[in-house]
């Protein structure tokens, strides 16, 4: 066990989640203030004494990813030139993970570039949720802690009616992550099989599996803006399928994603928090319900700081 003391602290990006980690963990999140100068520049001001200490910083590259990166790297360097005795990395979810890998010629990995840089700021580990590729874990030559959100999915959906129930995956690359659902569950899988045309833009081809008469849930590691997941739904309504549920770790709801699940054949779509939801800016839909991640963070920092497992966290009983 560590004799350093534990300190939690946060940018601006989820504030709120770092506050629900800190109720969990029995501590107050650290003072330090972001600030901007006029003309963009991101300035950090730590307001206590880390020297020592083993720090814990939350920050999600969500949108505004370029800003929300840069304010935890600025972050990390401050607390490696103020003494910290190791900084880990808490990022729920971690932005430019899908360029993972070269689709074409002169394409940049940039989730490796990112990798780099928060190595390069000071960083000693890092914990994540729901990479969008696993290889990403690779990337890093520091430890990399990787979450899975299926347990998390899995228990509120216990509560349904098994006997005709279905986990779709939205395309062949997303197997794992539902046949890992369908295990839970004690379910069976179906897959959709579909090509995608551009960025952002998919066309589906056809349906592996049986679904007619079937309730089904299409599970995801991020929704962003819905396009693809709802003309798989679309597909499965018109193959027979009965209620039809949507599921993913990560919200990135970049518009119109609001609109069209509001607009959509699924039911409803159940998310977490790794990404804060802001209505004013991505629209509001009905059917969203949302799940805290906090426990789970929490527990996987208490489990860091007292060099204790944390793959205990999301094994299958």
């Amino acid at each position: 066990m560590t004799n350093s003391k534990l300190k939690l602290f946060a940018a601006n990006a989820n504030y709120h989640l770092a506050e629900e980690i800190g109720e969990y963990l029995g501590i107050s999140v650290g003072m330090a203030k972001v600030k901007t100068f006029a003309d963009g520049e991101i300035a950090i001001e730590i307001g206590e004494s880390v020297r020592g200490c083993d720090v814990f910083i939350v920050q999600p590259t969500c949108a505004p990813v370029n800003d929300n990166l840069m304010e935890l790297l600025i972050m990390i360097d401050a607390m490696r030139r103020a003494s910290a005795y190791r900084i880990t990395a808490v990022i729920p979810y971690y932005g430019y993970a899908r360029q993972e890998r070269k689709t074409k010629a002169r394409d940049p990995i940039s989730a490796k570039l990112v990798a780099n840089l928060l190595t390069a700021a000071g960083a000693d580990r890092i914990v994540a949720m729901d990479l969008h590729a696993s290889a990403i874990q690779g990337f890093f030559d520091i430890p990399l802690d990787h979450l899975p959100g299926v347990p998390l999915l899995a228990e509120y959906y216990r509560n349904l009616d098994n006997k005709d129930l279905v986990v779709v995956s939205p395309d062949v690359g997303g197997v794992a992550r539902a046949r890992n659902l369908a295990n839970r569950l004690g379910v069976e899988l179906a897959i959709i099989d579909k090509r995608r045309l551009e960025a952002n833009q998919a066309e589906i081809m056809h349906v592996i599996g049986n679904i007619e008469d079937k309730n089904v849930i299409i599970v995801d590691d991020m929704i962003d803006t819905a396009g693809t997941i709802t003309k798989g739904a679309k597909v499965l309504r018109d193959m027979g399928a009965k209620e039809i549920y949507a599921c993913c770790t990560h919200s990135v709801f970049s518009p119109p994603a609001m609109e069209r699940l509001e607009q959509s054949v699924i039911s409803e779509v159940l998310t977490t928090n790794t990404i804060p939801i802001d209505y004013t800016r991505q629209g509001y839909c009905s059917k969203i319900k949302v799940l805290s991640v906090a426990a789970l963070l929490g527990e996987a920092i208490i489990r860091i700081h007292e060099n204790l497992s944390v793959s205990r966290l999301f094994d299958e009983s």
